[in-house]
Protein backbone atom coordinates (compact mmCIF):
# COMPACT_ATOMS: atom_id res chain seq x y z
CA UNK A 1 0.00 0.00 0.00
CA UNK A 2 2.94 2.35 0.76
CA UNK A 3 4.31 1.73 -2.73
CA UNK A 4 1.06 2.94 -4.22
CA UNK A 5 1.14 6.09 -2.11
CA UNK A 6 4.72 6.67 -3.26
CA UNK A 7 3.62 6.25 -6.85
CA UNK A 8 0.80 8.75 -6.35
CA UNK A 9 3.28 11.19 -4.83
CA UNK A 10 5.46 10.96 -7.90
CA UNK A 11 2.66 12.60 -9.86
CA UNK A 12 3.19 15.81 -7.93
CA UNK A 13 6.85 16.31 -8.91
CA UNK A 14 7.81 18.33 -12.01
CA UNK A 15 7.75 16.36 -15.25
CA UNK A 16 4.72 14.31 -14.24
CA UNK A 17 1.78 14.15 -16.72
CA UNK A 18 -0.63 17.07 -16.50
CA UNK A 19 -4.17 16.66 -15.24
CA UNK A 20 -5.61 17.09 -18.75
CA UNK A 21 -3.37 14.31 -20.09
CA UNK A 22 -4.26 11.98 -17.23
CA UNK A 23 -7.98 12.60 -17.55
CA UNK A 24 -8.35 10.90 -20.90
CA UNK A 25 -9.97 7.84 -19.24
CA UNK A 26 -12.67 7.67 -16.58
CA UNK A 27 -14.69 4.96 -14.84
CA UNK A 28 -17.40 5.24 -12.14
CA UNK A 29 -17.39 3.61 -8.71
CA UNK A 30 -20.91 2.18 -8.27
CA UNK A 31 -22.22 0.96 -4.89
CA UNK A 32 -25.87 -0.15 -4.50
CA UNK A 33 -26.63 1.11 -8.03
CA UNK A 34 -25.41 4.61 -7.13
CA UNK A 35 -22.44 6.33 -8.70
CA UNK A 36 -20.16 7.42 -5.84
CA UNK A 37 -17.32 9.03 -7.80
CA UNK A 38 -15.76 8.98 -11.27
CA UNK A 39 -12.08 8.03 -11.09
CA UNK A 40 -9.70 8.94 -13.89
CA UNK A 41 -6.50 7.45 -15.20
CA UNK A 42 -4.05 6.15 -16.08
CA UNK A 43 -2.12 6.86 -12.89
CA UNK A 44 0.88 4.98 -11.48
CA UNK A 45 0.34 2.25 -14.06
CA UNK A 46 -3.35 1.78 -13.18
CA UNK A 47 -6.06 2.56 -15.69
CA UNK A 48 -9.31 4.24 -14.68
CA UNK A 49 -11.19 0.93 -14.97
CA UNK A 50 -8.70 -0.81 -12.69
CA UNK A 51 -8.94 1.96 -10.08
CA UNK A 52 -12.76 1.88 -10.10
CA UNK A 53 -12.90 -1.94 -9.98
CA UNK A 54 -10.43 -2.11 -7.09
CA UNK A 55 -12.29 0.56 -5.10
CA UNK A 56 -15.64 -1.23 -5.61
CA UNK A 57 -14.20 -4.58 -4.51
CA UNK A 58 -12.60 -3.10 -1.37
CA UNK A 59 -15.80 -1.26 -0.33
CA UNK A 60 -18.02 -4.30 -0.99
CA UNK A 61 -15.68 -6.52 1.01
CA UNK A 62 -15.72 -4.13 3.96
CA UNK A 63 -19.54 -3.83 3.90
CA UNK A 64 -19.96 -7.60 3.74
CA UNK A 65 -18.07 -7.88 7.01
CA UNK A 66 -19.57 -4.76 8.60
CA UNK A 67 -22.84 -3.43 7.02
CA UNK A 68 -22.77 -0.44 9.40
CA UNK A 69 -19.22 0.63 8.54
CA UNK A 70 -18.61 4.36 8.96
CA UNK A 71 -17.19 6.58 6.25
CA UNK A 72 -14.25 8.87 6.98
CA UNK A 73 -11.42 10.52 5.05
CA UNK A 74 -7.85 11.59 5.70
CA UNK A 75 -5.37 13.78 3.87
CA UNK A 76 -2.18 12.36 2.34
CA UNK A 77 0.57 13.48 -0.01
CA UNK A 78 -1.16 11.76 -2.95
CA UNK A 79 -4.56 13.27 -2.21
CA UNK A 80 -7.52 12.69 0.09
CA UNK A 81 -8.09 9.11 1.25
CA UNK A 82 -11.71 7.93 1.66
CA UNK A 83 -11.96 5.22 4.36
CA UNK A 84 -14.81 2.77 4.96
CA UNK A 85 -14.71 1.14 8.39
CA UNK A 86 -11.11 2.29 8.76
CA UNK A 87 -10.08 0.55 5.53
CA UNK A 88 -9.03 2.38 2.35
CA UNK A 89 -11.78 2.68 -0.18
CA UNK A 90 -10.09 4.91 -2.77
CA UNK A 91 -7.93 8.03 -3.03
CA UNK A 92 -9.16 11.27 -4.56
CA UNK A 93 -6.22 12.66 -6.55
CA UNK A 94 -5.72 15.86 -8.49
CA UNK A 95 -6.58 14.19 -11.78
CA UNK A 96 -10.05 13.36 -10.37
CA UNK A 97 -11.03 16.96 -9.64
CA UNK A 98 -12.22 19.76 -11.92
CA UNK A 99 -9.64 22.49 -11.55
CA UNK A 100 -11.67 24.94 -13.62
CA UNK A 101 -14.49 24.71 -11.07
CA UNK A 102 -12.03 25.58 -8.26
CA UNK A 103 -12.48 22.08 -6.84
CA UNK A 104 -10.06 20.45 -4.35
CA UNK A 105 -9.50 16.83 -3.41
CA UNK A 106 -10.78 17.49 0.10
CA UNK A 107 -14.02 19.09 -1.13
CA UNK A 108 -14.65 16.29 -3.63
CA UNK A 109 -13.94 13.69 -0.95
CA UNK A 110 -16.53 15.24 1.38
CA UNK A 111 -19.21 15.18 -1.34
CA UNK A 112 -18.23 11.62 -2.21
CA UNK A 113 -18.50 10.58 1.44
CA UNK A 114 -22.12 11.82 1.58
CA UNK A 115 -23.05 9.81 -1.50
CA UNK A 116 -21.24 6.77 -0.14
CA UNK A 117 -23.06 6.96 3.21
CA UNK A 118 -26.40 7.05 1.37
CA UNK A 119 -25.40 4.11 -0.81
CA UNK A 120 -24.35 2.11 2.29
CA UNK A 121 -27.74 2.78 3.91
CA UNK A 122 -29.58 1.69 0.77
CA UNK A 123 -27.40 -1.42 0.58
CA UNK A 124 -28.57 -2.39 4.04
CA UNK A 125 -32.17 -1.77 2.97
CA UNK A 126 -31.72 -4.08 -0.01
CA UNK A 127 -30.92 -6.94 2.36
CA UNK A 128 -33.84 -6.19 4.72
CA UNK A 129 -36.94 -8.28 3.96
CA UNK A 130 -39.05 -6.13 6.27
CA UNK A 131 -38.09 -2.96 4.43
CA UNK A 132 -38.71 -4.55 1.02
CA UNK A 133 -42.15 -5.78 2.17
CA UNK A 134 -43.06 -2.28 3.34
CA UNK A 135 -41.83 -0.80 0.05
CA UNK A 136 -43.90 -3.33 -1.89
CA UNK A 137 -46.98 -2.37 0.13
CA UNK A 138 -46.45 1.30 -0.63
CA UNK A 139 -45.94 0.49 -4.29
CA UNK A 140 -49.14 -1.59 -4.39
CA UNK A 141 -51.11 1.19 -2.73
CA UNK A 142 -49.72 3.74 -5.18
CA UNK A 143 -50.63 1.44 -8.06
CA UNK A 144 -54.21 1.15 -6.81
CA UNK A 145 -54.50 4.92 -6.50
CA UNK A 146 -53.01 5.32 -9.97
CA UNK A 147 -55.51 2.87 -11.45
CA UNK A 148 -58.42 4.66 -9.80
CA UNK A 149 -57.12 8.00 -11.02
CA UNK A 150 -56.84 6.69 -14.60
CA UNK A 151 -60.44 5.44 -14.42
CA UNK A 152 -61.63 8.79 -13.11
CA UNK A 153 -59.70 10.65 -15.79
CA UNK A 154 -61.22 8.49 -18.52
CA UNK A 155 -64.75 8.88 -17.18
CA UNK A 156 -64.31 12.57 -16.44
CA UNK A 157 -62.80 13.38 -19.83
CA UNK A 158 -65.79 11.80 -21.57
CA UNK A 159 -68.46 13.52 -19.49
CA UNK A 160 -66.66 16.81 -19.05
CA UNK A 161 -65.61 16.80 -22.69
CA UNK A 162 -69.19 16.33 -23.83
CA UNK A 163 -70.47 19.08 -21.53
CA UNK A 164 -67.73 21.56 -22.49
CA UNK A 165 -68.01 20.82 -26.22
CA UNK A 166 -71.78 21.37 -26.22
CA UNK A 167 -71.48 24.57 -24.17
CA UNK A 168 -68.66 25.89 -26.37
CA UNK A 169 -70.61 25.05 -29.51
CA UNK A 170 -73.68 26.93 -28.28
CA UNK A 171 -71.55 29.93 -27.33
CA UNK A 172 -69.79 29.89 -30.72
CA UNK A 173 -73.09 29.73 -32.60
CA UNK A 174 -74.33 32.77 -30.71
CA UNK A 175 -71.20 34.62 -31.79
CA UNK A 176 -71.59 33.36 -35.40
CA UNK A 177 -68.30 31.48 -35.23
CA UNK A 178 -69.64 28.19 -36.59
CA UNK A 179 -69.52 24.79 -34.94
CA UNK A 180 -66.58 24.20 -32.57
CA UNK A 181 -67.90 21.06 -30.89
CA UNK A 182 -65.33 18.74 -32.48
CA UNK A 183 -62.46 21.12 -31.62
CA UNK A 184 -63.59 21.46 -27.98
CA UNK A 185 -63.98 17.68 -27.63
CA UNK A 186 -60.47 17.08 -29.00
CA UNK A 187 -59.01 19.76 -26.71
CA UNK A 188 -60.53 18.12 -23.63
CA UNK A 189 -59.30 14.72 -24.82
CA UNK A 190 -55.78 16.09 -25.31
CA UNK A 191 -55.83 17.66 -21.85
CA UNK A 192 -56.91 14.31 -20.40
CA UNK A 193 -54.02 12.54 -22.13
CA UNK A 194 -51.55 15.09 -20.76
CA UNK A 195 -52.86 14.62 -17.22
CA UNK A 196 -52.73 10.84 -17.63
CA UNK A 197 -49.14 11.02 -18.88
CA UNK A 198 -48.10 13.24 -15.96
CA UNK A 199 -49.78 10.92 -13.47
CA UNK A 200 -48.07 7.91 -15.06
CA UNK A 201 -44.62 9.50 -14.74
CA UNK A 202 -45.23 10.46 -11.09
CA UNK A 203 -46.56 6.98 -10.27
CA UNK A 204 -43.59 5.28 -11.93
CA UNK A 205 -41.12 7.58 -10.16
CA UNK A 206 -42.79 6.94 -6.78
CA UNK A 207 -42.75 3.16 -7.23
CA UNK A 208 -39.11 3.15 -8.29
CA UNK A 209 -38.13 5.26 -5.29
CA UNK A 210 -39.60 2.74 -2.85
CA UNK A 211 -36.93 0.15 -3.62
CA UNK A 212 -33.27 0.89 -2.86
CA UNK A 213 -31.85 -0.53 -6.07
CA UNK A 214 -34.21 1.44 -8.36
CA UNK A 215 -34.41 4.56 -6.19
CA UNK A 216 -31.84 6.38 -8.30
CA UNK A 217 -33.87 5.79 -11.44
CA UNK A 218 -36.99 7.14 -9.77
CA UNK A 219 -35.15 10.21 -8.53
CA UNK A 220 -33.67 10.84 -11.98
CA UNK A 221 -37.11 10.43 -13.58
CA UNK A 222 -38.68 12.86 -11.11
CA UNK A 223 -35.84 15.36 -11.45
CA UNK A 224 -36.02 15.17 -15.24
CA UNK A 225 -39.78 15.71 -15.16
CA UNK A 226 -39.45 18.69 -12.85
CA UNK A 227 -36.58 20.07 -14.89
CA UNK A 228 -38.59 19.71 -18.08
CA UNK A 229 -41.58 21.42 -16.49
CA UNK A 230 -39.32 24.19 -15.20
CA UNK A 231 -37.81 24.69 -18.64
CA UNK A 232 -41.25 24.79 -20.24
CA UNK A 233 -42.50 27.35 -17.73
CA UNK A 234 -39.37 29.49 -18.12
CA UNK A 235 -39.61 29.25 -21.92
CA UNK A 236 -43.25 30.33 -21.81
CA UNK A 237 -42.47 33.23 -19.49
CA UNK A 238 -39.54 34.27 -21.64
CA UNK A 239 -41.65 34.13 -24.80
CA UNK A 240 -44.56 36.13 -23.38
CA UNK A 241 -43.25 39.59 -24.41
CA UNK A 242 -42.60 38.42 -27.96
CA UNK A 243 -45.93 36.62 -28.13
CA UNK A 244 -47.69 39.74 -26.91
CA UNK A 245 -46.08 41.74 -29.72
CA UNK A 246 -47.08 39.03 -32.24
CA UNK A 247 -50.67 39.14 -30.98
CA UNK A 248 -50.72 42.92 -31.38
CA UNK A 249 -49.39 42.65 -34.96
CA UNK A 250 -51.99 40.06 -36.00
CA UNK A 251 -54.76 41.95 -34.21
CA UNK A 252 -53.92 45.11 -36.14
CA UNK A 253 -53.71 43.12 -39.38
CA UNK A 254 -57.12 41.54 -38.76
CA UNK A 255 -58.61 44.93 -37.87
CA UNK A 256 -57.22 46.45 -41.05
CA UNK A 257 -58.56 43.56 -43.15
CA UNK A 258 -62.03 43.84 -41.59
CA UNK A 259 -62.10 47.55 -42.35
CA UNK A 260 -61.06 46.93 -45.97
CA UNK A 261 -63.56 44.06 -46.27
CA UNK A 262 -66.38 46.47 -45.52
CA UNK A 263 -65.27 48.60 -48.48
CA UNK A 264 -64.94 45.62 -50.82
CA UNK A 265 -68.33 44.20 -49.75
CA UNK A 266 -70.03 47.50 -50.52
CA UNK A 267 -68.52 47.51 -54.00
CA UNK A 268 -69.48 43.86 -54.52
CA UNK A 269 -73.11 44.49 -53.51
CA UNK A 270 -73.34 47.59 -55.67
CA UNK A 271 -73.82 50.15 -52.89
CA UNK A 272 -70.50 51.82 -53.73
CA UNK A 273 -69.03 52.52 -57.16
CA UNK A 274 -65.32 52.95 -57.78
CA UNK A 275 -63.66 53.77 -61.08
CA UNK A 276 -60.82 51.28 -60.58
CA UNK A 277 -62.91 48.35 -59.31
CA UNK A 278 -66.29 46.87 -60.20
CA UNK A 279 -68.55 44.22 -58.64
CA UNK A 280 -66.92 41.32 -60.49
CA UNK A 281 -63.38 42.13 -59.36
CA UNK A 282 -64.21 43.17 -55.78
CA UNK A 283 -64.09 39.57 -54.50
CA UNK A 284 -60.68 38.59 -55.91
CA UNK A 285 -59.25 41.99 -54.99
CA UNK A 286 -60.38 41.47 -51.40
CA UNK A 287 -58.68 38.07 -51.27
CA UNK A 288 -55.44 39.41 -52.75
CA UNK A 289 -55.43 42.33 -50.33
CA UNK A 290 -56.01 40.02 -47.35
CA UNK A 291 -53.20 37.70 -48.49
CA UNK A 292 -50.74 40.59 -48.85
CA UNK A 293 -51.64 41.98 -45.41
CA UNK A 294 -51.24 38.58 -43.72
CA UNK A 295 -47.89 37.97 -45.42
CA UNK A 296 -46.67 41.40 -44.31
CA UNK A 297 -47.90 40.73 -40.75
CA UNK A 298 -46.13 37.36 -40.70
CA UNK A 299 -42.89 38.95 -41.89
CA UNK A 300 -43.16 41.58 -39.14
CA UNK A 301 -43.98 39.01 -36.44
CA UNK A 302 -41.42 36.39 -37.49
CA UNK A 303 -38.48 37.70 -35.39
CA UNK A 304 -40.67 37.71 -32.25
CA UNK A 305 -41.90 34.11 -32.58
CA UNK A 306 -40.53 31.70 -29.93
CA UNK A 307 -37.53 29.85 -31.33
CA UNK A 308 -37.28 32.00 -34.45
CA UNK A 309 -33.51 32.26 -34.05
CA UNK A 310 -32.88 28.53 -33.45
CA UNK A 311 -31.30 26.29 -36.04
CA UNK A 312 -34.36 24.02 -36.05
CA UNK A 313 -36.64 26.94 -36.95
CA UNK A 314 -34.24 28.06 -39.66
CA UNK A 315 -34.05 24.54 -41.05
CA UNK A 316 -37.85 24.31 -41.10
CA UNK A 317 -38.04 27.62 -42.97
CA UNK A 318 -35.55 26.37 -45.55
CA UNK A 319 -37.51 23.13 -45.94
CA UNK A 320 -40.79 24.99 -46.47
CA UNK A 321 -39.13 27.29 -49.00
CA UNK A 322 -37.68 24.31 -50.87
CA UNK A 323 -41.07 22.58 -50.98
CA UNK A 324 -42.74 25.73 -52.28
CA UNK A 325 -40.07 26.28 -54.93
CA UNK A 326 -40.23 22.67 -56.16
CA UNK A 327 -43.96 22.08 -56.08
CA UNK A 328 -45.37 25.58 -56.28
CA UNK A 329 -44.67 26.35 -59.95
CA UNK A 330 -47.89 24.75 -61.20
CA UNK A 331 -49.87 26.14 -58.27
CA UNK A 332 -48.63 29.68 -58.93
CA UNK A 333 -49.39 29.24 -62.64
CA UNK A 334 -52.94 28.18 -61.85
CA UNK A 335 -53.35 31.11 -59.45
CA UNK A 336 -52.18 33.62 -62.06
CA UNK A 337 -54.54 32.04 -64.59
CA UNK A 338 -57.38 32.53 -62.13
CA UNK A 339 -56.46 36.18 -61.65
CA UNK A 340 -56.39 36.69 -65.42
CA UNK A 341 -59.88 35.19 -65.73
CA UNK A 342 -61.21 37.34 -62.90
CA UNK A 343 -59.77 40.64 -64.07
CA UNK A 344 -60.24 40.09 -67.82
CA UNK A 345 -63.94 39.41 -67.11
CA UNK A 346 -64.25 36.68 -69.73
CA UNK A 347 -67.23 35.39 -67.76
CA UNK A 348 -68.67 35.77 -64.31
CA UNK A 349 -70.69 33.67 -61.94
CA UNK A 350 -74.12 32.89 -63.42
CA UNK A 351 -73.08 33.17 -67.08
CA UNK A 352 -73.90 30.37 -69.48
CA UNK A 353 -70.70 29.42 -71.29
CA UNK A 354 -69.14 26.77 -73.44
CA UNK A 355 -65.54 25.93 -72.53
CA UNK A 356 -64.10 23.48 -75.03
CA UNK A 357 -66.57 20.57 -75.13
CA UNK A 358 -68.22 21.49 -71.81
CA UNK A 359 -71.30 23.69 -71.65
CA UNK A 360 -73.15 24.94 -68.60
CA UNK A 361 -73.69 27.66 -66.02
CA UNK A 362 -70.67 29.10 -64.21
CA UNK A 363 -71.10 28.40 -60.50
CA UNK A 364 -67.66 29.48 -59.26
CA UNK A 365 -64.61 31.25 -60.63
CA UNK A 366 -61.93 30.25 -58.14
CA UNK A 367 -58.26 31.01 -57.87
CA UNK A 368 -57.25 27.59 -59.24
CA UNK A 369 -60.33 26.16 -61.01
CA UNK A 370 -63.62 27.14 -62.61
CA UNK A 371 -66.76 25.12 -61.92
CA UNK A 372 -69.73 24.89 -64.27
CA UNK A 373 -73.01 23.01 -63.87
CA UNK A 374 -74.48 21.43 -66.98
CA UNK A 375 -78.15 21.20 -67.86
CA UNK A 376 -78.09 17.55 -66.73
CA UNK A 377 -77.09 18.59 -63.19
CA UNK A 378 -73.42 17.58 -63.51
CA UNK A 379 -70.76 19.81 -61.96
CA UNK A 380 -67.56 20.03 -63.99
CA UNK A 381 -64.33 21.46 -62.60
CA UNK A 382 -61.84 22.85 -65.14
CA UNK A 383 -58.40 24.16 -64.21
CA UNK A 384 -57.95 27.85 -64.98
CA UNK A 385 -54.89 27.14 -67.12
CA UNK A 386 -57.03 24.84 -69.29
CA UNK A 387 -59.73 27.52 -69.52
CA UNK A 388 -57.23 30.05 -70.86
CA UNK A 389 -55.81 27.50 -73.30
CA UNK A 390 -59.16 26.74 -74.98
CA UNK A 391 -61.90 28.69 -76.72
CA UNK A 392 -64.68 30.01 -74.50
CA UNK A 393 -68.14 30.96 -75.73
CA UNK A 394 -70.24 33.16 -73.47
CA UNK A 395 -73.93 32.95 -74.31
CA UNK A 396 -74.88 35.50 -71.65
CA UNK A 397 -73.10 38.51 -73.18
CA UNK A 398 -75.05 38.85 -76.45
CA UNK A 399 -77.34 41.64 -75.26
CA UNK A 400 -77.25 43.92 -72.23
CA UNK A 401 -78.98 42.77 -69.05
CA UNK A 402 -79.89 39.27 -67.99
CA UNK A 403 -80.50 36.38 -70.34
CA UNK A 404 -78.45 34.42 -72.83
CA UNK A 405 -78.24 33.23 -76.42
CA UNK A 406 -79.60 29.91 -77.69
CA UNK A 407 -78.58 28.40 -80.99
CA UNK A 408 -79.16 25.12 -82.75
CA UNK A 409 -78.18 23.64 -86.11
CA UNK A 410 -80.16 21.55 -88.64
CA UNK A 411 -79.02 20.23 -92.02
CA UNK A 412 -81.60 20.04 -94.84
CA UNK A 413 -81.19 18.81 -98.41
CA UNK A 414 -81.00 21.14 -101.39
CA UNK A 415 -84.44 19.96 -102.59
CA UNK A 416 -86.12 21.99 -99.84
CA UNK A 417 -86.49 25.75 -100.42
CA UNK A 418 -84.20 27.65 -98.06
CA UNK A 419 -86.88 30.29 -97.47
CA UNK A 420 -89.26 27.58 -96.25
CA UNK A 421 -86.62 26.18 -93.88
CA UNK A 422 -85.92 29.64 -92.50
CA UNK A 423 -89.62 30.31 -91.94
CA UNK A 424 -90.15 26.94 -90.25
CA UNK A 425 -87.24 27.50 -87.85
CA UNK A 426 -88.58 30.94 -86.90
CA UNK A 427 -92.03 29.42 -86.39
CA UNK A 428 -90.57 26.82 -84.02
CA UNK A 429 -88.84 29.61 -82.10
CA UNK A 430 -92.14 31.54 -81.79
CA UNK A 431 -93.86 28.48 -80.36
CA UNK A 432 -91.19 28.04 -77.67
CA UNK A 433 -91.76 29.74 -74.34
CA UNK A 434 -88.91 31.74 -72.77
CA UNK A 435 -87.60 32.81 -76.24
CA UNK A 436 -87.82 36.56 -76.65
CA UNK A 437 -89.68 38.19 -79.51
CA UNK A 438 -87.23 41.07 -79.48
CA UNK A 439 -84.54 40.78 -80.60
CA UNK A 440 -86.19 38.60 -83.24
CA UNK A 441 -84.73 35.11 -83.88
CA UNK A 442 -82.58 34.91 -87.00
CA UNK A 443 -81.53 32.05 -89.26
CA UNK A 444 -78.14 31.89 -90.96
CA UNK A 445 -76.96 29.50 -93.65
CA UNK A 446 -73.55 28.68 -92.22
CA UNK A 447 -72.39 26.09 -94.79
CA UNK A 448 -73.22 24.71 -98.25
CA UNK A 449 -72.02 21.13 -97.97
CA UNK A 450 -71.94 18.45 -100.64
CA UNK A 451 -75.31 16.95 -99.71
CA UNK A 452 -77.13 19.53 -97.60
CA UNK A 453 -77.35 23.09 -96.40
CA UNK A 454 -76.48 23.85 -92.75
CA UNK A 455 -78.94 26.23 -91.06
CA UNK A 456 -78.26 27.81 -87.65
CA UNK A 457 -81.17 29.25 -85.62
CA UNK A 458 -80.03 32.00 -83.22
CA UNK A 459 -82.46 33.21 -80.56
CA UNK A 460 -82.38 35.06 -77.26
CA UNK A 461 -83.91 34.08 -73.91
CA UNK A 462 -84.54 36.67 -71.19
CA UNK A 463 -84.63 34.00 -68.47
CA UNK A 464 -82.56 34.99 -65.42
CA UNK A 465 -81.45 31.47 -64.58
CA UNK A 466 -79.12 30.04 -67.23
CA UNK A 467 -79.53 26.61 -65.66
CA UNK A 468 -82.85 26.18 -67.54
CA UNK A 469 -81.15 26.68 -70.92
CA UNK A 470 -81.08 22.93 -71.49
CA UNK A 471 -84.84 22.73 -70.86
CA UNK A 472 -85.53 25.59 -73.34
CA UNK A 473 -83.38 23.89 -76.00
CA UNK A 474 -85.27 20.67 -75.33
CA UNK A 475 -88.62 22.35 -76.04
CA UNK A 476 -87.20 24.21 -79.08
CA UNK A 477 -85.98 20.97 -80.65
CA UNK A 478 -89.40 19.43 -80.11
CA UNK A 479 -91.13 22.35 -81.83
CA UNK A 480 -88.68 22.19 -84.76
CA UNK A 481 -89.63 18.56 -85.32
CA UNK A 482 -93.35 19.37 -85.05
CA UNK A 483 -93.18 22.25 -87.54
CA UNK A 484 -91.11 20.26 -90.07
CA UNK A 485 -93.55 17.35 -89.77
CA UNK A 486 -96.53 19.67 -90.28
CA UNK A 487 -95.10 20.93 -93.60
CA UNK A 488 -93.83 17.55 -94.75
CA UNK A 489 -90.14 18.38 -94.69
CA UNK A 490 -87.78 15.66 -93.52
CA UNK A 491 -84.78 16.65 -91.43
CA UNK A 492 -82.70 13.70 -92.60
CA UNK A 493 -79.86 14.86 -94.86
CA UNK A 494 -79.34 12.89 -98.12
CA UNK A 495 -75.98 11.45 -99.11
CA UNK A 496 -74.83 11.08 -102.70
CA UNK A 497 -74.83 7.51 -104.10
CA UNK A 498 -75.57 8.08 -107.82
CA UNK A 499 -77.00 10.73 -110.08
CA UNK A 500 -80.72 11.18 -109.26
CA UNK A 501 -83.29 10.82 -112.10
CA UNK A 502 -84.32 14.44 -111.60
CA UNK A 503 -82.04 17.38 -110.72
CA UNK A 504 -82.30 18.31 -107.04
CA UNK A 505 -83.31 21.92 -107.57
CA UNK A 506 -86.24 23.98 -106.32
CA UNK A 507 -88.53 25.33 -109.07
CA UNK A 508 -89.17 29.04 -108.89
CA UNK A 509 -92.87 28.57 -108.27
CA UNK A 510 -92.04 26.70 -105.07
CA UNK A 511 -89.56 29.15 -103.70
CA UNK A 512 -92.11 30.55 -101.24
CA UNK A 513 -93.65 27.30 -100.06
CA UNK A 514 -95.50 27.92 -96.79
CA UNK A 515 -94.72 29.06 -94.23
CA UNK A 516 -92.24 31.17 -96.23
CA UNK A 517 -93.02 34.83 -96.59
CA UNK A 518 -94.26 36.40 -99.81
CA UNK A 519 -91.83 37.52 -102.49
CA UNK A 520 -92.39 41.18 -101.68
CA UNK A 521 -91.14 40.69 -98.13
CA UNK A 522 -87.96 39.05 -99.29
CA UNK A 523 -87.48 41.63 -102.06
CA UNK A 524 -87.73 44.40 -99.47
CA UNK A 525 -85.05 42.73 -97.38
CA UNK A 526 -82.67 41.72 -100.17
CA UNK A 527 -83.07 43.43 -103.61
CA UNK A 528 -82.69 41.18 -106.66
CA UNK A 529 -80.17 41.91 -109.46
CA UNK A 530 -83.02 43.02 -111.77
CA UNK A 531 -84.09 45.69 -109.26
CA UNK A 532 -80.51 46.83 -108.83
CA UNK A 533 -80.15 47.25 -112.61
CA UNK A 534 -83.47 49.11 -112.80
CA UNK A 535 -82.31 51.39 -110.04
Amino acid sequence: MDLRLLAFALLLVPGAPSAQEAARQSAPVVIANRTIIVLRGPIAGYSAEERARGATERIEATLDSDPHAAVSFAESEAGTRVLVGGNLGFIVTKIDIDAQAVETTSLLAKETAKRLERAIAERREQHSLRYLATAAAYAAAATAVYGALMWLLRLGSRRLGGYISVAADERARKLSLGSVQAFASRFVSLLGWLLALTATVWWLAFVLQQFPYTRRWGEDLQVNLLDMARQIVLAILGALPGLAFVVVIFFLARLFIRFARTLFDRVEHGSLELAWMDRDTAGPTRRIFSFVVWVFALAMAYPYLPGAGTEAFKGLSVLIGLMVSLGGASVIGQAFSGLILMYSRIFRRGDYVRIGDNEGTVTEVGMFATRIRTGLGEEISISNAAVLATTTKNYSRAVPGTGYVLDTVVTIGYATPWRQVEAMLKEAARRTDDIARQPEPVVRQTALSDYYVEYRLIAYSPAERPVIRAEILHRLHGHIQDVFNEYGVQIMSPHYMMDPPQPQVVPKDKWFTPPAKSSSAYLSEAPSPERKEAG
